[in-house]
């Protein structure tokens, strides 16, 4: 079967890619809209079952992931800013404090129109920054279509205190339950999965070892 990444993520291209599966990365077709009866959990869950979906007709005997970030700070989905000036309100918001992030991943089989999904969350405690740390960032351009308006994995570390949890999922997916399903589907990834993540050998994971 062949495998599909439908995303326009650059660093979730990346994480797939560890696993050395060939693969062919598409844009998904659905636009994605907040809905407030939506939890969390089921947001980043039906988000990615939709971007997996969206490109399924073009497709045949394939296996489509897609996946889906979200920010849940005391019972509030906080996404991408929509300006600067959004992306400095956010950063006030969860500077000090722990947030969860979420991330979603669903895989398409399309012999059978059948999902597989997954949330992994993460916890991560933020520094007490200042606001000119906030101007600085935001002015750095990184905060931008970032889901809570920073990146761990670049300039953003330096906001952050701790992270509890799947790093790579963190950045954007989750890696240990895709190998899980694609092996029992009979794709065997040239490295495996645990040396992956006991090495840590990818942008600056080995920052979050405490």
């Amino acid at each position: 079967m062949n495998l599909i990444l439908a995303s326009t993520s650059e660093r979730r291209r990346e994480i797939l890619n560890l696993l050395g599966l060939p693969f062919q990365v598409v844009a998904p077709l659905y636009e994605e809209e907040t809905l407030a009866e939506l939890s969390p959990y089921e947001e980043v869950t039906s988000f990615s079952k939709e971007k997996a979906k969206s490109v399924a007709h073009r497709f045949a005997d394939s296996l489509i992931l897609g996946s889906d970030t979200l920010i849940e700070y005391q019972g509030r989905k906080i996404g991408k800013p929509k300006d600067p000036a959004d992306a400095r309100e956010i950063l006030k918001i969860l500077r000090g404090a722990s947030h969860d992030i979420l991330t979603g991943v669903a895989i398409y089989n399309t012999q059978d129109a059948s999902f597989h999904t997954n949330v992994e969350i993460v916890q991560v405690k933020m520094r007490r920054y200042s606001d000119r740390e906030i101007e600085e960032y935001v002015a750095s351009g990184e905060p931008m279509e970032k889901a809570g308006a920073y990146a761990l994995q670049g300039k953003g570390r330096e906001l952050i205190e701790k992270l509890e949890g799947d790093y790579l999922a963190a950045v954007g997916l989750a890696l240990k339950p895709i190998a899980s399903y694609l092996i029992r589907h009979g794709m065997q990834p040239a490295p495996d999965v645990e040396e992956i993540y006991r090495t840590k050998n990818f942008l600056n994971w080995k920052s979050y070892v405490f």
